[in-house]
């Protein structure tokens, strides 16, 4: 029983000092300056997936498994910071 009492002392106290390091001690970084070339070719047009090949009996039943799915706007040029 006196055993268990250490344990579970030493664990409370490995925690608060597991807070007390999140909290106080020195994590940040230094910022430093990084630059990267990006080329940017905004009139390219952009390369149309082509669609999964099907087994022949599902796409002679189904007429739009051919299809391609819809997109969600990113073929036409938009990103979630639009």
């Amino acid at each position: 029983m006196r055993l268990l009492k250490v344990v579970v002392v030493l664990v409370i106290l490995i925690l608060a000092g597991l807070a007390g390091y999140a909290y106080f001690g020195d994590m940040t970084s230094d910022p430093n300056e990084m630059r990267m070339p990006v080329e940017l070719d905004l009139g390219a047009d952009s390369p149309t997936p082509q669609p999964a090949a099907t087994t022949g009996a599902a796409s002679a039943e189904d007429g739009d498994a051919a299809q391609p799915a819809a997109t969600d706007g990113a073929e036409a040029g938009q990103n979630d910071l639009d």
